[in-house]
């Protein structure tokens, strides 16, 4: 059994998505359960047409509600045909009705709750879902649509929620499994879950990858497959760095830190439900199927002539320097300067420490003036924006001397505002201004990528 999630860019239009029923009817025999994002850019409407409403622009709100009706039945209109596109015409209607109900709740009271902000958000994953898995029984695909909200349980954390793994698994055990194993295709939605009260929660952007993983560990998968638009895991961010190579296989380590630290491929949480079960993770692109893309495992077989598999890179990020020389040696300093951070649920990305200063960085600046002001209660605070982590990510970094030389070296003309070595040992990160990021990656990629050609197992 395999899980394959499909991003909104392999669900964004008909073509995209009689491609994905293709891909999908390739695989049948390796019993997949399917995980669609909603189409690319329909969330970020759906999100908008909520805060229109909030605004009092119910008007705009309605003819956003209209357009994404009208995307939909673009669809149906070059799929379908006959009675099938009437139902699913029908179907839309209704489900544009409710997203109008929402605006005008919204719009009168002029509150727009995290709840609500769900209930928005959700319609995505439903219509594109609901699509495909009409177009995989057109081509003759067995194939059932299961409403995530039935089977992903969550906590009420509204835009954020934790899925409640227990029940999570209880309810794929007895919905999602007795239907692969009749032959089913299973195709349900990533992103949304719903309260144990049956409320529609999100998991947070970037969840259907989670949602896969979760699905993919609960219930025991072979292999959980991310589809997106790019051939796999790459070296650099091809925006960026041209020529950047394509990474065959590496570690789940890897592969967390590169998500972490900026890597547009993978959300985040998506690789830790994998790691718990030992389930390989391959990330594949829809639009070039014939590509091996990027294999996820627990431990690769490391060629020790490759100490670096990519660089990643983090904008948007603040940095934030503190120091007290009265806390000179003082017990507890750490303490109390972390506790400030978690008070205001606020995460910190790297840290460098001496025994009177510590610098920071976060990229979430909501409450950075409360942070700051608290901070400044027994220490000297300095804050500095418009700041990006330069990480560069390899299990093998722990072994190889002289990587940090290689690094700095390259980039000697650019001022570093900080530097820290991870404590797991394979990532390298550095701080410098957001300007320079594109300058920065190209440089790194020169130095530690242009000897590589020789690693045919590793890269491509």
């Amino acid at each position: 059994m395999i899980i394959m999630k499909f991003g909104g860019t392999s669900v964004e239009d008909a073509k995209a998505i009689a491609n994905v029923a293709e891909i999908v009817k390739r695989n049948v025999a390796n019993s997949p359960v399917v995980v669609s994002s909603a189409c690319a850019g329909i969330t970020n409407q759906l999100l908008k047409t909520a805060s229109l409403a909030q605004q009092g622009n119910k008007d705009a709100a309605l003819e956003n509600v209209a357009a994404i009706e009208s995307r939909h039945k673009k669809i149906v209109k070059d799929l379908f045909e006959g009675e099938t596109a009437k139902s699913l015409n029908k179907h839309l209607a209704a489900c544009a009705e409710e997203l109008a109900a929402l605006v005008n709740g919204v719009a009168v009271l002029g509150e727009l709750t995290p709840r609500s902000i769900d209930a928005f958000a959700a319609y995505g994953e439903r219509l594109s879902s609901f699509l495909l898995q009409y177009y995989l029984d057109k081509i003759d695909v067995r194939s059932v649509w299961i409403d995530a909200r039935k089977i992903i349980i969550t906590d009420d954390k509204f835009t954020k929620a934790a899925v409640q793994l227990d029940l999570t698994e209880f309810k794929l055990r007895n919905f999602v499994l007795p239907k692969v194993v009749t032959g089913h295709v299973v195709v349900t939605q990533g992103f949304i879950g719903a309260t144990e009260q049956g409320i529609t929660t999100t998991i947070g952007r970037g969840g259907s990858d989670y949602s896969a993983a979760i699905i993919g560990a609960l219930i025991g998968a072979d292999e959980i497959q991310i589809w997106t638009d790019v051939d796999g895991i790459l070296t650099a961010d091809p925006s960026v760095v041209k020529d950047a190579k394509k990474i065959k296989v590496m570690s789940f380590n890897e592969a967390s830190e590169l998500a972490y630290f900026g890597a547009r491929v993978l959300h985040p949480d998506t690789i830790m439900p994998a790691v718990s079960k030992n389930i390989p993770v391959r990330v594949l692109n829809s639009k070039r199927p014939s590509s091996t893309g990027t294999l996820i495992v627990t431990k690769p077989k490391i060629d020790n002539r490759c100490f670096v598999k990519s660089i990643a890179y983090k904008e948007g990020v603040t940095l934030i320097g503190i120091v007290s020389s009265r806390m000179f040696l003082a017990h507890g300093f750490l303490e109390q300067v972390f506790t400030v951070f978690d008070k205001h649920q606020t995460t910190v990305h790297t840290v460098a420490t001496s025994e009177v200063s510590i610098s920071v960085t976060v990229d979430d600046s909501k409450n950075l003036d409360s942070i700051v002001r608290e901070l400044r209660a027994f220490a000297t605070v300095t804050v500095a924006e418009k700041k990006a982590i330069i990480c560069v990510v390899g299990d093998n970094l722990r072994n190889v001397p002289g990587v940090a030389a290689r690094v700095l070296s390259s980039i000697s003309e650019i001022n570093i505002n900080m530097i820290s070595q991870g404590a797991s040992e394979i990532n390298f990160s550095f701080v410098v201004d957001e300007d320079n990021v594109d300058d920065v990656v190209r440089r790194l990629h020169r130095e530690l990528f242009s000897d590589v050609t020789a690693l045919t197992e590793i890269f491509e």
